[in-house]
């Protein structure tokens, strides 16, 4: 499958899930510090975070095969600062659920509510690192035009016009 049709898909999980994670393991600490649910209920945020892990690796991984066919229209450097974000949120991410994890082999001691409280706390640096990366992602597209690399006769479909085709067309309908 080609990176065009996977990278922009798959990098909106964990952008997703870094929005999410904070209010998911919040309510999930408060539950497990006020009892109202079992500290292994905590196991939810955990898990969550791995996927977020995963999506994030994935994301990695698709956006470095599309690289050298965006450096074409982009400049590197642009590149390599979202690439750079990626990697520090990915780190970050992988970092919290570690965290998450050992709150949950310390949940029948005091340390365990304590990590776990920390590891919520961590879920809002993730969430910053996810809206840096996704907005240099998003300039990438948006304000540098990335998306340029796959416009062309091997990307269109069929009777489609290129992009510069169509702005000219409309630009002559404005006359």
């Amino acid at each position: 499958m080609e990176s065009l049709l996977f990278h922009p898909k798959v990098v909106h999980v964990p952008i997703a899930l870094a929005v999410l994670m904070p209010l998911i393991a919040g309510g999930l600490w408060v539950a497990w510090w006020r009892e109202w649910l079992p500290a292994r209920a905590f196991a939810v945020a955990a898990a969550l975070q791995a996927v977020m892990v995963g999506a994030a690796a994935l994301s990695l991984s698709t956006g470095e095969a599309d690289e050298d066919r965006v450096e074409r229209v982009v400049a590197e450097s642009l590149i390599k600062a979202h690439e750079s974000a990626a990697q520090v949120f990915t780190a970050a991410a992988l970092l919290v659920l570690i965290v998450m994890i050992v709150a949950l082999a310390l949940s029948s001691r005091p340390a365990g509510l304590f990590v776990g409280l920390l590891a919520t706390l961590a879920t809002l640096i993730v969430l910053g690192l996810g809206y840096r990366t996704g907005q240099a992602g998003g300039d990438l597209v948006y304000r540098h035009g990335a998306a340029q690399a796959y416009v062309g006769a091997a990307t269109a479909a069929p009777g489609a016009q290129p992009a510069g085709a169509a702005r000219e067309q409309r630009r002559h309908d404005d006359d």
